[in-house]
């Protein structure tokens, strides 16, 4: 049975209604100083919601709005990233407060580039091997651009409940640690001179935003390998599932946690679908071990941080092409 014109109108305003109290409840908690940059704000987040994807100038559809609704509003000096999240991070502690059962917290770091002559206006995120020139000589070139280090809450479920923290930076702020670690060992290098101290306060921030940290599960890969994030992790009251990266000094000191995992008996079993290298279907079956360990800092930094007692898991997979992964939590 196929809709009139009228039931198609009803349907697309209901649509257009719909998007407009999602924008009005994602946007209530910003704190503009003035009520006119408030409007502007939802005004702009209509109008790229609109076309996902598309670049702002497109959403604008001329000019004489690009300039007045996008870039004005963002290179106003009372407006900052602060003042645009903060409604979007109320709405995720809202929506994490609704929500039950655990609240799964997923760590990663994106970076933006963008095609610029000179970096000032835009930062610098890595530099890049561009192989040989005719001589022989290894060039490279900088991508001009910016990072990002997001938390975004989940449930157990997989559905999005939104961004519970984000950061911001270039690597021009930490300009020179790497010529740092040439000099001494990296281990001894304070995490608040590190770019990885990034982990520690989105862990930090995230948590505080959701308030109920016994709740929230704070999930990483290789480069959450932390022992101040473990530390951190614990002294707020909060979980953590994280890959590792290190093998770390475990109970007295004199042997490592992949030493004493090799003692560890397979404690189940776990089938998971996969796909082999033609892309069919297959199933993998992975041996589980885990086990408490008192897990130790690194050496040179046994003075500041304490030993802590860790869940390690190891799945390895059962079969001829044997695989082994290590992750560790509390």
């Amino acid at each position: 049975m196929g809709l009139t014109l009228r039931d198609r109108s009803a349907k697309g305003c209901s649509r257009s209604l719909e998007g407009e109290c999602w924008i009005d409840r994602e946007s209530s908690g910003c704190g503009f100083r003035d009520a006119r940059l408030g409007g502007r704000f939802r005004k702009l987040l209509t109008q790229i919601g609109s076309a996902m994807g598309q670049s702002i100038p497109l959403v604008c559809q001329d000019w004489a709005n690009t300039k007045a609704a996008a870039y004005r509003f963002f290179s106003n000096e009372r407006v900052s990233e602060a003042d645009i999240l903060a409604g979007h991070f109320q709405s995720t502690r809202d929506r994490a407060a609704a929500a039950e059962g655990l609240v799964l917290v997923l760590h990663d770091t994106t970076e933006f580039s963008y095609q610029r002559e000179k970096s000032e206006a835009i930062g610098i995120t890595k530099s890049i091997n561009s192989g040989r020139d005719k001589a022989g000589r290894l060039r490279s070139h900088t991508v001009f651009g910016i990072l990002m280090h997001s938390s975004l809450a989940v449930t157990i479920e997989g559905v999005p409940l939104g961004l519970a923290a984000v950061k911001f930076w270039t690597r021009k702020k930490f300009k020179g640690t790497a010529a740092l670690k040439k000099k001494i060992n990296p281990t001894r290098i304070p995490i608040e001179k590190k770019e990885s101290v990034r982990w520690l306060e989105n862990l930090k921030q995230s948590t505080q935003l959701l308030d109920h940290p016994g709740r929230c599960i704070h999930i990483g890969d290789r480069e959450s390998d932390i022992y101040e994030l473990f530390c951190a992790a614990q002294e707020i009251g909060t979980h953590f599932l994280i890959r590792t990266c290190v093998d770390r000094l475990a109970g007295d000191g004199d042997h490592t946690i992949a030493d004493e995992m090799d003692e560890v008996a397979v404690k189940g079993l776990h089938r998971i679908e996969v796909r082999d290298s033609n892309g069919d279907p297959d199933q993998a079956v992975l041996e589980i071990r885990y086990r408490k360990i008192r897990v130790l800092p690194p050496i040179g930094k046994q003075k500041r941080y304490p030993a802590l007692t860790l869940t390690v898991i190891m799945p390895k997979s059962a079969g001829p092409r044997r695989t082994e992964r290590r992750s560790i939590g509390s």
